[in-house]
């Protein structure tokens, strides 16, 4: 239960940044980012872009209150099935990267968002993923 709700609560923090981003807000957006050794940015979100994310972490957030039976909300088997470890193979995955700009196998390591990667979002990611697992697997 408390795996859940640590896990959850990540989630739901996640998406209010995501949201923050929405409405206009900076807090960590540039950092967030990879950027090429030159500056450039890898990626240039749009608002939809951070709705459609901060949407996704809080239905990963809801998923697993429903599935501790916090929220009772009744949903197929198959998607709790799926859902359990579609969510950490996502982080697993973000954690181990694109070997190139992302995760903890990335060529590029000199730039802002390369050592925060390295120091904070990697970590994070993989610790969610690991989290879902033992959700899972101790469940």
């Amino acid at each position: 239960m408390i795996l859940t709700l640590i896990l959850s609560s990540v989630f739901f923090i996640l998406a209010l940044i995501h949201f923050n981003w929405v409405v206009g807000g900076s807090f960590g957006f540039a950092a967030s980012l990879p950027t090429t050794v030159t500056g450039e940015r890898m990626l240039n979100p749009k608002k939809m872009d951070s709705a459609i994310v901060g949407l996704g972490l809080t239905a990963f957030g809801l998923f697993y209150l429903i599935k501790a039976n916090l929220i009772g909300i009744p949903l197929p088997l198959w998607i709790f099935t799926v859902g359990s470890w579609l969510i950490p193979a996502i982080f697993l995955i973000r954690a181990i990267g694109e070997f190139k700009y992302v995760g903890f196998f990335k060529r590029i390591k000199t730039t802002d968002f390369a050592r925060l990667d390295s120091k904070l979002f990697s970590p994070l990611c993989l610790i969610i993923a690991v989290l879902g697992i033992l959700i899972e697997v101790l469940g």
